[in-house]
This record gives structure tokens, sequence and C-alpha cells, in this order.
């Protein structure tokens, strides 16, 4: 290096330099300060429990601290009624705020109304990464290091390498940033991120939607990814404009002097439909491959894909038509907003009008606790994250990932299709 010049830094070494007061370089062990810490239905229990036996009584007041029941909402069983009761009581002790079942998925809520850019935003969730759509340094960890954080308002970290993915082009029709996340993860490999950053740059992000963005952000997890990063830019503020959040807004990129583990580019136009395979999401193969794979049950929704956006896709492409005698088409809007928004629409009814199945917001089928579970030899096409064996509730199934408008067409057909036939 030359004398006299300056490195720049990647969007997760700002933002943790920001956070901790300090320069924040790879490698770096840093004590930060946490914006948000939450907690979902499945974690929350044990996360409060380690809270209490730490000898916490409130969360630290520097932080937002939530609790979410969404992954067992409306509860299918009493054990379950007894943790949402817990947690219930746990918020009306110490007054955090309480997200209730019905009001939605976690990480949609957290972008609908929490996440700023420039955030350190920590969950006990591992796609707590989708809120880097915003712009925020945002991760899942397990129950008592979000104990810790809840209680102190603030974390360690290792400063993680960046892979820098940069993004020209634009998606041809029938093509989503579905298509795009799992084509990524199918090049590098379930662990070709593993405690990296992954930071999305290039003209074509301009290009993205917030919920776009948020759909790529949520999947970087799935290879192995510390977390997933998009710039903060007018995109972004006219994002939190509409949601009444405006001056959360705050520019965030990467200095053209960052340096980078890997860089990898992609064009979107050169995209098609993609999907994975069981039983691991980098097994993955263009839609047009699988014609012919039956299909017994089609999920359109979770923290993935259950945007106003991606109803908006589905509908489309059913309307004036029946889903398949064979399959079933379950929706499960990500938030009671995004619900509401889908009923003004005409979305809900044309979904309905073809046979759809609508949930409650949640979670629903994704993880397998009910609203879906898979029966023994089924296949299902899904709109989630996640198509490991069991995921849905039943070993002996199959799941297999898409967009959803491959998700929609697959259900039309009975087996999976290209959506590019529909568009």
């Amino acid at each position: 290096m030359e004398l006299g010049l300056t490195v720049g830094r990647t969007l997760a070494e700002k933002i943790l330099s920001a956070r901790s007061g300090g320069e924040a370089r790879v490698g770096d062990i840093v004590i930060a300060e946490v914006a948000l810490v939450f907690v979902q239905d499945t974690t929350g229990p044990l996360t409060v429990r380690q809270f209490q036996a730490a000898g916490f009584e409130r969360p630290a007041a520097s932080i937002k601290a939530v609790l979410f029941l969404d992954h067992a909402a409306p509860s299918p069983n009493r054990e379950l009624a007894d943790d949402h009761s817990f947690l219930r009581g746990f918020a009306r002790q110490t007054g955090c705020f309480l997200s209730d079942v019905g009001d939605g998925v976690c990480h949609q809520i957290v972008a609908e109304s929490l996440a700023r850019p420039g955030d350190l935003i920590l969950g006990t969730d591992s796609h707590t990464v989708t809120a880097g759509g915003l712009g925020a340094f945002a991760c899942g960890m397990g129950s008592t290091d979000g104990a810790v954080a809840l209680g102190l308002g603030k974390t360690w970290l290792r400063v993680p390498e960046s892979i820098r993915v940069v993004l020209s082009g634009r998606f041809s029709p029938g093509v989503y940033a579905k298509d795009l996340i799992i084509y990524l993860i199918g090049r590098i490999g379930a662990d070709g991120a593993t405690y990296k950053a992954l930071e999305f740059g290039g003209d074509a992000v301009s290009t993205m939607s917030v919920p776009e963005r948020l759909t790529v952000a949520n999947m970087a997890v799935e290879a192995g990814a510390k977390v997933g990063l998009f710039p903060a830019d007018e995109t972004t503020r006219d994002y939190l404009t509409a949601q009444g959040r405006g001056s959360d807004y705050q520019s965030l990129s990467p200095d053209k002097s960052a340096i980078y583990e890997e860089t990898i580019k992609i064009n979107l136009a050169e995209l098609e439909p993609m999907v994975s395979r069981p039983h691991t999401v980098d097994n993955t193969a263009p839609a047009r491959e699988l014609r012919g794979t039956e299909i017994q049950q089609v999920v359109i929704g979770t923290c993935t894909n259950g945007r106003l956006d991606d109803l908006a896709v589905a509908a489309k492409i059913v309307e004036g038509k029946r889903c398949c005698s064979r399959t079933r088409l379950v929706v499960a809007p990500a938030s009671r907003g995004v619900l509401l928004a889908a009923v003004e629409a005409g979305y809900i009814r044309t979904l309905l009008e073809a046979g759809a199945v609508i949930l409650p917001p949640g979670c629903g089928p994704c993880l397998g606790l009910h609203q879906g579970v898979l029966g023994a030899g089924e296949s299902c096409l899904s709109t989630a994250n996640r198509n490991f064996r069991g995921r849905m509730g039943n070993p002996e199934a199959f799941i297999y990932l898409g967009s959803p408008a491959t998700a929609a067409a697959t259900a039309l057909k009975g087996e999976i299709a290209d959506p590019r036939e529909f568009v």
C-alpha cells in the first residue's frame, strides 16, 4: 500500500465502526451498541429465562425490545399457548413491546416499522438478516447471546470479511429477486459465505425495490453469511417515507476504495426462474428443467416472499383460472398490513377464487408446526427460504423453493412450471 493511501470501508465496517465508536476493520473484535433486540415465540421463552437467570430485571433503556408471537400463531397446542402466555406476561412486567398473534412475521414487521439504515439489530432467529435490505447490520443470535444483549444493550462481534456482489442489467419478465438469490446460493454453495458479509452493489441495485432487497437479504444466511447488506439510497428513503418513517433515513454506501475478499458479478438479464431442490438450498436448477415434477402443495408467503408485491405477482398469474385439483395452494401474508392492502387491491379475492386457502399473517407452514404440514411422500413448492428434510413437519416429504411467480404457475399446473409460460 502506498504511503498515505487511505483504505476505504465496506458497509459492514462502516456500520460496526459507528456502533462501536471506533475504527472497526475486518478481523477486529468490537463491542457495539445495539439498536433493536427481538425474539419470537419459539426462541423467546428460553431467551427470557436466560435473561432472568443472569439477574436482569428489565431490558437496557438504550434499545428497542420486541417480543413476536408469529411462528405458532394462533397456537396449535397447549404447550405453545403457555409459551405465548409467558411472553405476554414478561412484556407486561418489563414494558417490552409485544407483537401479538395475527400481527405478522417478525422480520416483516421489523422492516415495516423498526429497522433503520445503520442500525445494529439482533434477533434470536437466523433470518434476522432480512433487515439488511434496509442497510442495517442485522444478524441472528442464540438465546443466551440474545439475553445478554437484551440486558446490556450491547454485544461483541468479529468484523466479517465482505464479498461484494455486483449486479447489472434488469430482470426479464417472469424472473424475480428470489431467482437471483437462489442462483447466487447455487453458485457459491451453502457455506460459501460463512461468517462473511454479502454486500450487494452495482448499477442494478437502484432498480430494485426494497421488498426485492429484503428477499435477497433474507436468504443471505442460507449461504452461511453473517449479514446481507444493501446500501441505503433514494429507494430506501422512499420506502421509509411511505411507511411514515422518513426521519429514520440516512444515506449509507461503501467507500469506493473498500477492500473485499471476493467480487461476484451477476447480470440480472441473464437469469431465469430458479428452483432449489430437496434437501438443500444450494441444490439448484432452472425451473424449466424440473417440468413434470408433481407438486401436492404450494405455499406463498413467509418472511421471504409474503409481501404485497409477491401476492400481486401470484394473483396476476392465477387470475381467472383455477388451481390444479391435485394441488393445494396455501397463502400466508407476512403481516396484517400486507393482508389489509392485499384485500383492498383485490389480490385476496383473486387468490380465493383460484382455490387458495388464506392463512392468518404469520409463519404458517414454513417451520412445520401447523397450518400446512406435509404428508409422507408429498412434495411442496414453497416461497420460503429453507427446504431441509423435515422442515415442514415431515421428514418423509420433499420441499422445493421458488419465487411467487413459479409457485403460482406450479399451483395451476400441478407440477413445477416455468412462470414465463404465464407472463
